[in-house]
């Protein structure tokens, strides 16, 4: 059994870092994509690739050829592991989930759904982050089950979305595991602190809330002429999100939780 990590960014140099040293241990290859990113994130993961060994960093075109890194993987005993780039795993926890994969515990499912917490606050000195929990909130597949694959191919977006993958029998779209509603945010193995309302890139504004647009929001915002012309106006040039990411990420009280799992030494 291996996992291999696939992180497509764009614009991440705050987050990044930490990011890829979470996650590094968990698998067995990282391969981290980058999509024309205009900051510091290029430089960070080619450091990166240098002092870890199991690290690879390339540059693609189109954030569909992100996809391209993990064909390989399909119909073998793979976990491919998607993180973004503003996503902070628990490293103790993935070392527990680590051994449940190993063993077997979730050879049923496809697709293995993380608890998050969506941060509008994230303060590394008091260790703290504030946000809202998935659930109720929103979260997504995070952990891809490739040994139920034929194959997976006609990916228009970016990896692992939509397509046509083909599965061996046993599996679907719908075989999953919920870890976040199976387990207590504490208890949780596969739990992640998502810093989607806050500064992901050098070039966005301090002191400005950011909440960018995912890939098919944006790819719908540049087809349309007034989303090129609000775009233009704009000084810093960050997409900020409309109201369904706001919608799905912002549900259920504001509550805050230890930060150090996240932050802690690698």
């Amino acid at each position: 059994m291996r996992v291999a990590g696939i992180v497509l960014v764009h614009d991440e140099d705050v987050w990044i870092e930490r990011v890829v040293r979470n996650i590094a241990p968990f698998c067995d290859r990282v391969h981290v994509a980058d999509h024309a990113s205009r900051d510091g994130t290029w430089e960070i993961v080619s450091a990166l690739e240098r002092n870890l060994d199991n690290v690879e960093a390339v540059r693609i075109s189109h954030a569909a050829r992100s996809h391209d890194l993990v064909l390989p993987y399909v119909g073998t005993d793979t976990w491919v592991f998607s993180p973004d780039g503003d996503e902070l795993f628990d490293l103790a926890g993935l070392r527990r989930l680590r051994g449940e994969l190993e063993a077997g515990r979730y050879d049923d499912a496809f697709r293995i759904f993380p608890a998050m917490l969506h941060c509008v606050e994230l303060d590394s000195a008091a260790m703290t982050a504030r946000g809202y929990l998935a659930p109720p909130a929103l979260t997504g597949p995070k952990l891809f089950n490739f040994a139920a694959l034929e194959s997976w191919d006609r990916v228009y977006r970016e990896r692992l979305h939509e397509g046509e993958p083909m599965f061996r029998d046993g599996w679907s779209w719908t075989s999953v595991a919920r870890l976040e509603q199976e387990h207590e945010w504490d208890e949780n193995p596969f739990r992640c602190l998502h810093a989607c309302f806050l500064r992901r890139s050098s070039r966005d504004s301090a002191g400005v809330e950011h909440t960018r647009l995912n890939i098919a929001e944006a790819n719908t915002y540049r087809r349309d002429l007034r989303g090129r012309v609000a775009r233009a106006v704009r000084r810093d040039g960050v997409q900020r999100a409309g109201p369904w990411k706001l919608e799905k990420y912002r549900r259920g009280p504001v509550v805050t939780k230890d930060a150090s799992p996240f932050l802690g030494s690698v």
